[in-house]
């Protein structure tokens, strides 16, 4: 799965996707593009979006979208709060559905 991670999410979380085709907002350079714009942007190349950003799907339209998202819920954004919802950021993956809105953790 081609997945992309927000701005906010830790760059070294990265290595720890295995068996995914994983790129940052840096790697695009894409950084510092506001939400909306971004996320047309990654929507022609990415299948999914990880994010923290807990109100994402509040502040931006998703139609005609097809990238998925998929919100971390944790502590901080700290690569070891992330690192135990990993497990199931992968189940989340694996039964996404295109342009859906998964929510992992919390």
């Amino acid at each position: 799965m081609r997945l992309l991670l927000d701005e906010c999410v830790p760059k070294r979380l990265k290595r720890e996707l295995v068996g995914h085709e994983v790129k940052t907002v840096q790697d695009m350079g894409w950084a510092g593009i506001k939400n909306g714009a971004l996320l047309k942007l990654a929507d022609t190349q990415f299948d999914a979006l990880l994010t923290v950003d807990q109100g994402i799907e509040y502040q931006h339209d998703f139609s005609g979208l097809k990238i998925s998202i998929v919100v971390m819920l944790a502590a901080s954004n700290d690569v070891d709060d992330l690192r135990p919802l990993l497990p199931g950021v992968e189940e989340a993956l694996a039964s996404l559905r295109t342009g859906e809105i998964m929510r992992v953790g919390g």
